[in-house]
């Protein structure tokens, strides 16, 4: 939630405030060993069990509040359709060919060992959790079997490497249009630079089939139909901001208005994740997409979907970790996120994660430090400002007061709440949450000062200036509460609501159940967020 959740719906939310046109989409990535290994261990197919794990996250989803246009999930014929239609073009382009290669085997099942499920120490750096794809340390592309001591994640076992023909990405084929094209992003995030430089500089085959059962199959004559055979997840994955957009323009009813988004010039691509997706989404999805072109050295035709853009910015967060270890759910080490729901709301979490989050460098959550932020920044400063202040007016006047006179201590609180939209707004166009809902909350102090200052609880016998003082205060109270929408929408819409508004000021995504030529349904999420009053 830390690194692609949250602060993808702040951006969002932020952009929308701003006047932009926003397309927010994601979905459920279900196919590949992962939910296999889930499934065995539950008694369940890996349909079954996609299917449930989809609801799941669906309803999490929906309960942060994250305000997606669509988010939907990997195991639609829509989206097996575009990533075949991906797959032929970069094959027809000579991009995707076929090599043998040893590939990593389960002694226990006989299926194929994703890279990700193999573990062992990097001979690059010695780094001992390096995995059979990346070393997360030094950031060098691996294979399995260049791993010093492999074994499984999944039960400590010695993989068999088997020679097996398998399709790759010829990223070499690519490696000039990608450097050129990385020699461009020089604004990104220095982690995002680093991993993504180092990465490219040495650039081999990638594996895009796996020996598997459950996956999209493979759309070359000869390949199509054998049943150990399917696309690797990682490609079928990042393809899914294309197919999720694709699925949002038909359910919308404007079938071709996905091109809005990806074959225009004028559209801006942000990707949200953690540090240890970062070279999928700097280089190998740029790659795909520069291939899928006909812009490599092969040169070649676009696919059937045009030119397609290649991202703006990846926008990755550090590692979330607790007691010194990353969250991960392949790993059951978990804070399930409809538990923290039940127990403290979403905007607890989100808050946390904008003020405290692993945005720089990794961060790890303690029980103590979320309850010191919750209960004395949030709780002490912002609930409080925004309790005494409508608890006076509502107390002395029964409305928002009038002002009178202004005086210095009044216009500079003014001041002060006008120029932090400029300030915040430049921050959160650049990503730079934890330093945005920082300024945000330096104007909560700001006018909690003012009201300890100004006293107007002593101001009884000067009404007049006692209504200027709750006047400026609650213009303050409006102005924080804008600034901090795109944080923690729910409260956002308390606050306003608090304040006399009425409607909606902070949209929600809502749960739909939809069908696809007569496919068993599916939950998504959707909304509406046009009609949001908030503007910055």
């Amino acid at each position: 939630m830390s690194g692609f959740a949250v602060p993808a719906d702040v951006f969002a939310r932020y952009q929308r405030m701003a006047g932009k046109d926003v397309l927010m989409v994601s979905g459920t990535d279900e196919h590949g060993t992962a939910i296999q290994v889930k499934a065995d261990g539950e008694g369940l197919t890996a349909r079954e069990t996609a299917d449930k794990y989809h609801r799941i996250i669906v309803e999490d989803l929906q309960g942060l509040g994250l305000s997606y246009d669509l988010y939907t999930r990997t195991t639609t014929l829509n989206h097996a359709t575009v990533v075949q239609e991906l797959f032929r073009s970069l094959y027809d382009n000579g991009y995707v060919v076929a090599q043998r290669q040893l590939g990593a085997i389960s002694p226990s099942t006989g299926r194929t060992l994703a890279d990700r499920y193999i573990e062992g120490t990097c001979p690059i750096c010695g780094f001992e959790g390096a995995r059979g794809d990346q070393c997360d340390n030094c950031g060098n592309q691996l294979d399995p079997i260049d791993l010093i001591n492999p074994h499984s994640r999944i039960n400590g076992e010695v993989p068999e490497f088997i020679e097996t023909e398998h399709f790759f990405l010829d990223l070499p084929a690519l490696a000039e249009s990608l450097q050129a094209w990385l020699g461009t992003r020089t604004d990104w995030r220095p982690n995002v630079i680093r991993f993504s430089t180092e990465f490219a500089k040495d650039l081999k085959p990638r594996a895009v089939t796996r020996d598997l059962d459950w996956g999209v199959r493979i759309p070359i004559e000869g390949w199509q139909d054998a049943d150990m055979k399917r696309i690797y997840v990682w490609f079928d994955a990042v393809t899914g901001y294309l197919s999720a957009s694709v699925e949002w323009a038909r359910r919308a009813g404007r079938p071709d208005a996905w091109k809005d988004w990806w074959t225009n010039a004028d559209a801006e691509s942000y990707y949200f994740m953690g540090k240890d997706n970062i070279t999928f989404h700097t280089v190998i999805w740029p790659g795909m997409l520069i291939g899928a072109n006909g812009e490599g050295s092969r040169g070649g035709t676009p696919s059937a979907f045009g030119v397609l853009d290649l991202p703006t910015e990846i926008v990755s967060s550090e590692f979330l970790t607790m007691s010194g270890s990353k969250f991960s759910s392949s790993r059951n080490k978990v804070i399930y996120v409809r538990d923290f729901l039940a127990e403290f709301g979403p905007d607890a979490l989100r808050y946390y994660i904008a003020v405290a989050g692993p945005e720089n460098q990794d961060t790890d959550f303690t029980w103590d430090e979320f309850v010191r932020r919750v209960n004395f920044e949030l709780a002490n400063e912002w609930g409080n400002l925004v309790n005494r202040s409508i608890s006076m007016a509502h107390k002395n006047v029964g409305a928002i007061p009038e002002a009178g006179e202004l005086t210095a201590d009044d216009e500079a609180l003014l001041d002060a709440a006008r120029a932090s939209f400029a300030t915040v707004g430049a921050l959160l166009e650049r990503a730079r949450f934890k330093q945005g809902i920082g300024e945000a909350m330096r104007l909560v102090s700001l006018a909690n000062k003012y009201l300890s200052d100004q006293e107007p609880w002593k101001k009884k016998d000067d009404p007049v200036r006692r209504d200027t003082i709750l006047h400026v205060a609650l213009q303050a109270v409006a102005d924080c509460n804008t600034l901090l929408t795109p944080f923690m929408p729910h409260a956002a819409q308390k606050v306003f609501e608090a304040l006399g508004g009425s409607g909606v000021w902070a949209a929600q995504p809502r749960i739909v159940e939809v069908d696809e030529e007569g496919c068993p349904s599916y939950p998504v999420l959707m909304g509406d967020y046009a009609g949001e009053s908030p503007l910055w």
